[in-house]
């Protein structure tokens, strides 16, 4: 596959988008960008923009659109980018979605389809080392000792977008705000469905296999 390819990962919270994510990365030799990940570090970091989404994330909203398309902007301007890029949580709803296509535009949108039962599951079982960043699920991806992060040793913990009310939050946005930006790249013939549901290396093979089809 040659030339810039533009993609957007589009799917729940918990539908695989971030591991998809890397593993095409990695293939095609792109970089990810997830303002969730941005934010993450921010957090961390205790800047303003930090304590900002801190606030937000907690309580299962979502950081304010013009800051989150400025982060955007800024960050695809970085080296890593010069191949393309995969967009992991962004656009999510029709403001970011008009910013994005009047200044990037994307060639592909890659939509996963789970369930809410399902994504419930899984992010309940989910735990990240708060040291390291490592990302583990009790049930399909556990550490060697029982909750305890395999690369540092740090004890793993539940993210606060995590629990069941945020959970529950950011599922009502994803439904009322991001599902009917998908209408957009139906349209333009930019749309990829793949099942969100199965072995990780089977849903990876159907994506490669999906884009390879449309760029022939």
């Amino acid at each position: 596959m040659k030339g810039l390819l533009k993609i957007a990962m589009f799917g729940p919270q918990g539908s695989g988008k971030g591991t998809q994510a890397e593993m095409l990365a990695k293939k095609y030799n792109l970089g990810v960008l997830s303002p969730g990940e941005v934010f993450r570090q921010e957090i961390k970091n205790q800047t303003e923009l930090g304590k900002l989404a801190d606030s937000l994330i907690n309580k299962g909203q979502l950081v304010p659109d013009e800051i989150v398309n400025k982060i955007i902007v800024g960050e695809l301007s970085a080296p890593k980018y010069q191949n393309g890029f995969i967009l992991d949580g962004y656009p999510r709803n029709i403001n970011q979605l008009e910013f994005l296509e009047k200044n990037i535009g994307l060639d592909w949108a890659i939509l996963f389809t789970i369930s809410d039962e399902e994504v419930q599951k899984r992010l309940a079982s989910r735990r990240v080392c708060p040291k390291c960043g490592a990302i583990y699920n009790i049930i399909n991806k556990p550490p060697r000792r029982d909750e305890i992060c395999d690369v540092c040793g740090e004890h793993l913990v539940v993210r606060d977008d995590d629990k069941p009310e945020a959970i529950a939050k950011r599922l009502q946005i994803y439904h009322t705000e991001t599902e009917p930006i998908l209408g957009y790249y139906v349209k333009e013939g930019k749309l990829i469905e793949v099942q969100g549901v199965g072995a990780i290396k089977k849903i990876f093979e159907d994506i490669v296999m999906k884009l390879e089809e449309k760029t022939q």
